[in-house]
């Protein structure tokens, strides 16, 4: 198949690079509206006990779907002085008419929202908007606001958030194609020795990348996308697609000295051998990261749909395009080429055959310290806090950032994220047992030395029949038409209790909290408890349970098609224990560097202390796949040797002398183009781009150049084993299309 293959893309060449160009030419407008329709978050899915008491507070107290805060400071006044208050009330007095404010709680309203040195103070504003919509109304809010002399301004709150987390993934994808052209462009150069050469895996891999964001354009309007699809569609397009080029191209010019430069064959035999290969791995890429479609979580969704367009159009660029552009190239493709240094028998005089056979004359020696390395390097995970992301990730030059940081530092860690525990009764809130129920938990809370201060309709600073008598009489006002503010608190069938503590909601005394409060009970209530750290707990239980799940689906069909491809039972499932050791490798570097900040001063990030929950499982799923790329490069050139001579060491010698540099160059393509994300001031793309260029570092080199050939001569000819009846059952390999 992939040799008629190859003979279609010689015969229709031309034809083929009209099609590609007229696509490519179709696709320039579209390009720049690559991010439209994408969205911020994507983090939390609708289902957790916090979604669904926040569902319960907005249709029952009113809870607002959105808020945005304005934090206010003043030089010359303390935020109490009532100038200062006026000076507030004056800087809002255009934003209460804009559409979907539902209401403004001011400092002078509110004491609490005044900071106890008394220098700042914030407002809160209500908006009944989805966080999409609050987001777009950013703009027409920034400009209501009134400017005041002497009184800085800044604006914070989840749709500030999700707003400058799109500007800067915009900001840290230029800046990462500005980097990483230049680097891959003389890599290239170096592998291949020839600047066409070089040229032509960068412009698959640009085209492809091309059709990777224009079909992002539309998916987006039939489903949710996230942001961050952007930065992984280049970081992996344009890793996949050159490493594809690579290898064809690589075999393409081999094929041509063999053929004495006949070009047809050439382009034949290169799509038979490394084509048929990048098929192979393509899919193996793509069960990877369709293993995402098995969370809920929008976020880790839409890195799967964004994977699955990566790989197919580099497969369908890397078999199509490239084969074309190589047929019409010819032998002109050595044209120009660097001076070379004199051939030796590259089968047996190589440096990869001389190392192979060095480690394979000691095995145990190799494998026992460099096995011991792997798992030391993995060690750290084990100190793992998995937790969700906040505005620590952003850089402190935006107003997200720099509001968050204002108000933990003014008013403690936990006080922009309180406790929210809610309680529904379907016979009533406000009768005496149920507002002393109410107040006795609110007491039993206010006595908890983790806990500064608690709110609710039944205020636990007083005395129980004094606070009861207090909330009837402020739901009596209510109901007359007086705003007492109780309504915020309590409605006929549903309360929520405040409570707030001096920790950020990732923090282990946090969570320890939320697991006492979900273990209370309070009579007559049925009891949710959400908030900041509830949301960031019932995130990591759903996806850490999802995962064991996406683990099986991908190692099981990994197996599958790489016993289909090698006819063996035993090297899938090396294959597979080896890319489990450099993925948990770069785990332990997850935790090393970026939980406990480790090498955050050259990297340039504030140390986050946690890692965060999505990341282990887009590691795992997107370099499991790749991993698994160059697995299967270096063993299809063993298994080609091993069916020709039969001998074990000979195969692994001469498969990984004839196809090592070429992976290791892909790898280090793979290392220059996700590592050009380790300058992305937002975090969460660093420690990806740190931790799957890492991860690639360590398999192209420890696992495969020592490891891989160590663990093949200790199994010797139980590598190739098959036993007969899957020997019948399994397809035979057709003699035409051998490996790559």
């Amino acid at each position: 198949m992939f040799s008629l293959l190859g003979r279609v893309m010689y015969r229709w060449r031309w034809a083929i690079l009209i099609v590609w160009s007229a696509v490519l030419l179709l696709a320039l407008p579209i390009l720049p509206r690559a991010g439209e329709g994408l969205k911020g978050g994507g983090f939390s899915p609708p289902t957790t006990e916090h979604a669904r008491a926040l569902e319960v507070l907005h249709r029952d107290l009113g809870f607002s779907e959105s808020t945005l805060l304005v934090i206010y400071q003043s030089d010359r006044m303390p935020a109490s002085d009532p100038a200062v208050q006026s000076a507030i009330t004056r800087s809002l007095a255009r934003v209460r008419a804009l559409p979907g404010v539902l209401g403004i709680l001011l400092p002078s309203v509110d004491p609490n929202l005044i900071s106890d040195d008394g220098d700042t103070a914030y407002a809160i504003v209500s908006l009944g908007l989805p966080l999409v919509e609050a987001e777009r109304l950013l703009p027409a809010f920034e400009q209501a606001l009134q400017p005041q002399d002497g009184l800085r301004m800044v604006i914070a709150g989840a749709p500030v958030f999700v707003r400058d987390v799109e500007t800067v993934s915009q900001r840290d994808l230029r800046r990462a194609e500005v980097i990483v052209f230049p680097i891959a462009l003389v890599t290239l150069l170096l592998v291949f020795g020839s600047p066409l050469a070089a040229t032509i895996p960068l412009v698959v891999g640009a085209a492809g990348v091309a059709l990777v964001l224009v079909s992002l354009v539309f998916v987006a309007r039939a489903t949710d996308l996230s942001i961050f699809v952007l930065n992984l569609a280049t970081m992996l397009g344009l890793g996949l697609a050159v490493d594809y080029s690579l290898f064809i191209t690589s075999r393409f010019r081999e094929e041509l000295v063999r053929h004495r430069g006949d070009v047809s064959r050439a382009v034949e035999r290169a799509t038979a051998t490394a084509g048929k290969a990048i098929f192979f791995s393509g899919l193996t890429v793509l069960i990877g990261l369709m293993g995402l479609s098995l969370f809920e979580l929008m976020f880790l969704r839409s890195v799967g749909i964004a994977g699955v367009l990566v790989v197919a159009w580099s497969t369908v660029a890397a078999l199509t395009l490239l084969p074309a552009l190589l047929s019409v190239l010819g032998a002109r493709i050595n044209r120009f080429s660097l001076p070379k240094r004199a051939a030796v028998d590259s089968d047996t005089q190589g440096f990869w055959a001389r190392l192979s056979r060095g480690v394979m004359a000691r095995p145990w020696v190799v494998l026992v310290p460099t096995l011991a390395l792997l798992l030391l390097l993995g060690a750290p995970f084990l100190r793992a806090n998995i937790s969700s992301s906040n505005a620590t990730i952003l850089p402190q030059d935006l107003e997200s950032r720099q509001g968050f940081d204002l108000l933990v530092s003014e008013f403690g860690a936990g006080a922009i994220s309180p406790f929210l525990i809610v309680l529904e009764s379907s016979t009533g809130v406000l009768t005496d047992g149920h507002l002393g129920a109410i107040h006795d938990a609110g007491a039993r809370l206010a006595g908890d030395p983790r806990v500064t201060r608690v709110q609710s309709i039944v205020p636990p600073t007083l005395p129980k029949q004094q606070a009861i008598v207090a909330a009837r009489l402020q739901g009596g006002l209510n109901r007359l038409g007086i705003d007492t503010g109780i309504n915020r608190l309590a409605s006929e069938h549903a309360a929520v209790i405040l409570v707030y503590t001096d920790y950020l909601p990732n923090d282990v005394a946090s969570k320890a909290l939320l697991t006492e409060l979900r273990a209370t009970a309070i009579p007559g209530f049925e009891i949710m408890v959400g908030g900041g750290t509830a949301e960031i707990v019932d995130v990591v239980g759903e996806v850490y349970t999802d995962f064991p799940r996406a683990i099986a689906l991908v190692v099981v069909a990994t197996y599958v098609v790489l016993l289909v491809l090698f006819r063996s039972l035993i090297l899938p499932l090396k294959a597979i224990l080896m890319n489990a050791l450099s993925i948990l490798a770069s785990y332990g570097a997850l935790v090393w560097v970026f939980q406990e900040g480790n090498l955050s001063q050259y990297l340039g990030f504030t140390r986050l202390g946690f890692v965060e929950a999505s990341l282990p499982v887009v590691m795992f799923c997107v370099l499991f796949g790749l991993s698994m790329d160059y697995e299967i490069f270096l063993l299809s050139r063993m298994r080609e040797e091993w069916e020709r001579s039969g001998n074990n060491v000979q195969a692994v010698s001469m498969g990984l002398q004839r196809s090592g540099r070429i992976v290791t160059a892909a790898a280090l393509l793979v290392v220059v183009v996700t590592g050009s994300f380790i300058s992305a001031e937002l975090v969460l793309i660093k420690a990806l781009g740190f931790g799957i260029a890492l991860a690639v570092l360590l398999d192209a080199t420890i696992v495969r150049a020592l490891l891989m050939p160590a663990t093949m001569r200790l199994l010797g000819d139980w590598n190739w084993w098959l036993p007969e009846p899957l020997r019948r059952l399994l397809p035979r390999r057709p003699p035409a299309e051998e490996s790559a």
